[in-house]
């Protein structure tokens, strides 16, 4: 794993931040579970599952509930040349800097705004910002401790239910039927879930939680990044021995 020393004028040292570094970790457990291809929505949820659990790991060091937490992910990367809180906001996407050397943040929230790309595979660190805000509100919804509830949910989805070529639409499904099996049909996890994919353009309503299980594919590792933005995932293809 490579963070980087950062160049001391718009950034600071990678691992000056601690969801940074769960962030990467993750990206090895879906590397060996969900094995989402590294392009276009699969992609965005390989981000989106890293940075769920490194701001899972950051508000467990700092013992935060959802409602306490900044929900901001790389916090003290930018130097104070920089106009920027983080690299990206779980809590309101397309916030979290704007300035005119590194640009303005172009995270979506929300399907709506959903941005078709060929750069950074089809946009895997832009459009993260649509399951990100969703599992805010799931997370914000339920209450207390984003890991004890929301976060075994994803972790169930992410190790167990998801394929590599996932959409988002897969993954709000497979979240609900996670929820649904953890926690029972109609409670209050599973409407959370649903609700907080619904606000942010996925309506799950209509689903029913009962069904045939999404199983975990053979491995398939992701196709190498070609050119991507500051704090990225630069996955590697596993070689036979």
């Amino acid at each position: 794993m490579i963070y980087g020393d950062g160049d001391g004028k718009l950034f600071n040292r990678f691992t000056e931040s601690l969801d940074i570094i769960g962030h990467e970790l993750t990206h090895g457990v879906t590397q060996h579970t969900a094995a989402l291809v590294y392009q276009d929505q699969p992609g965005a949820l390989n981000e989106h599952f890293s940075d769920v659990f490194g701001i899972l790991v950051k508000q467990y060091a700092l013992k935060q509930t959802a409602a306490k937490s900044d929900w901001l992910i790389g916090t003290g990367i930018f130097t104070k040349a920089v106009h920027g809180d983080a690299v990206r906001s779980m809590k309101a996407p397309g916030t979290a800097y704007d300035d005119k050397l590194v640009g303005k943040d172009p995270q979506p929230g929300h399907m709506k705004n959903y941005q078709t790309m060929t750069a950074d595979n089809g946009g895997v660190h832009v459009n993260s910002g649509i399951p990100n805000h969703a599992f805010y509100l799931a997370a914000t919804l339920l209450g207390g401790k984003a890991w004890t509830v929301a976060g075994r949910i994803w972790f169930e989805t992410l190790t167990t239910l998801l394929k590599p070529k996932a959409s988002f639409r897969d993954c709000a499904r497979a979240t609900v039927a996670a929820a649904a099996k953890r926690y029972g049909a109609k409670s209050e996890p599973e409407r959370a879930v649903i609700e907080a994919w619904k606000e942010v353009g996925i309506d799950l309503t209509a689903i029913a939680t009962t069904g045939p299980k999404l199983a975990v594919a053979d491995f398939e590792p992701p196709a190498p990044a070609a050119e991507l933005p500051p704090f990225e995932h630069r996955p590697r293809r596993r070689t036979a021995k």
